[in-house]
């Protein structure tokens, strides 16, 4: 199975909006109860496009089988060089090497753009599989915040797992805008 990557565009948002669809509905990886609609995620896809972050979609073939985004990871100000990443998989496609790849894709597309930190913040302390994926790609266990959400009848925790990106805190950042 070969698995390309490459940005994302506006006519992927009918396959995205099913991938989160499904996450939403059966899933624990986000707290979202009801899945948003084509609209509301072209919304979400184009503000994030033009914030300038980035965001990326697997292929197979001509089929868009998974999707990642970053976006801050708060609004303050401060937090301006901090993104925070997620990850979405067709459940046709887990286990197949498609998320390490758009997570891959995700770190070095955040690095070229100046971000300093990445964090993943986890749905479920269950989610072994996303656990590992961050830990795979560089990320550290920073913490739980335990029975935060409620999602199917039980209350869930939130893993917090970092990365350092480019320079990290080494240096101070470089891109426009980010003077102290």
């Amino acid at each position: 199975m070969s698995i390309g990557i490459r940005a994302a565009a506006a006519a992927d948002i009918p396959a995205i909006t099913a991938i989160y669809a499904h996450a939403v509905s059966f899933g624990t990886a986000t707290f979202e109860i009801d899945p948003p609609d084509q609209q509301e995620m072209g919304e979400r896809f184009r503000a994030l496009c033009g914030g300038g972050f980035p965001y990326v979609v697997a292929t197979s073939g001509a089929r868009v089988v998974g999707y990642a985004y970053a976006g801050l990871y708060r609004t303050r100000v401060a937090y301006r060089n901090t993104l925070e990443d997620s990850v979405y998989i067709d459940p046709d496609f887990h286990r197949r090497g498609v998320g390490r790849a758009l997570l891959d894709r995700l770190i070095r597309d955040s690095e070229t753009r100046g971000f300093r930190q990445m964090i993943a913040v986890i749905g479920d302390s269950a989610q072994h599989g996303s656990i590992a994926l961050h830990r795979a790609a560089g990320f550290r266990m920073i913490g739980t915040c335990e029975a935060v959400g409620h999602k199917f009848g039980r209350w869930l925790d939130t893993v917090l797992m970092q990365r350092a990106l480019g320079a990290g805190a080494a240096t101070p950042p470089e891109h426009a805008g980010n003077a102290d």
